[in-house]
């Protein structure tokens, strides 16, 4: 007869989709509002995206003890910088300041998969996509958690993103109008709830453009 002890498992992965599509002078961010763990749904309506600057949002998948972690210490890095600066963080700098809040905590790895999207410094949009220890790409869309597998062939499909390799340098933005961006957004995630059983209830869009901040949301499905 084997011995059993009982296990610390420090991590739990509760599912759940972010896309990100970065335009000319727009940037869409999207998540479902469905958190799981296991078989079992625990919420219907928890929202994924996390603003940071008026500039910057940042959508989260992965565990989300770990994810409203890293929210708090962004949070207080940037409020520091508010007051040092007395301006608010750049995307870029954003940016840069997760991807080593990320690797700093490489050892005991905060367990989330994060994608960030904003302004440049030149007014356009972008998306920076991270794996769980900070490594980082500007990209113009990504997709990160449970059903970015699905999701991200779509993408490329339709959004025919220039290749890194290619000189000089490809400018990463979509050629999609908004509407039409959003417009995709919701049919990703529309096939993806098909397929993936940790996407759906209901889909979150946020989307900044010159007039600021603006939120819309959209059914999914509830099985």
């Amino acid at each position: 007869m084997t011995k059993q002890q009982a296990r610390f498992e420090p991590y739990d992965f509760n599912g759940g989709t972010c896309v990100a599509i970065a335009g000319a002078d727009y940037c869409v961010v999207a998540a479902d509002t469905r958190m799981s763990t296991g078989y079992n749904i625990l919420t219907r309506d928890y929202s994924k995206i996390y603003k940071l600057a008026d500039k910057c949002m940042m959508a989260s998948s992965g565990f989300q003890a770990d994810v409203r972690a890293l929210q708090k210490v962004l949070g207080a890095k940037h409020l520091i910088y508010q007051h040092q600066h007395n301006k608010q963080m750049s995307c870029p700098a954003m940016a840069r300041l997760l991807s080593n809040t990320l690797y700093y905590k490489r050892f005991f790895p905060y367990y989330t998969f994060n994608v960030l999207a904003g302004f440049d410094e030149e007014g356009k949009g972008c998306v920076y996509t991270y794996d769980a220890v900070g490594s980082y790409e500007k990209v113009g869309y990504s997709a990160q958690g449970s059903g970015a597998k699905l999701i991200m062939p779509v993408l490329d499909n339709q959004l025919k993103s220039p290749s890194p390799l290619l000189l000089p340098a490809q400018d990463a933005v979509t050629p999609l109008s908004e509407a039409e961006a959003i417009d995709v957004v919701k049919d990703v995630f529309a096939s993806a709830t098909e397929r993936d059983i940790y996407t759906g209830d209901k889909l979150e869009i946020v989307i900044l453009n010159v007039d600021g901040i603006r939120r819309e949301y959209a059914e999914l499905r509830k099985d």
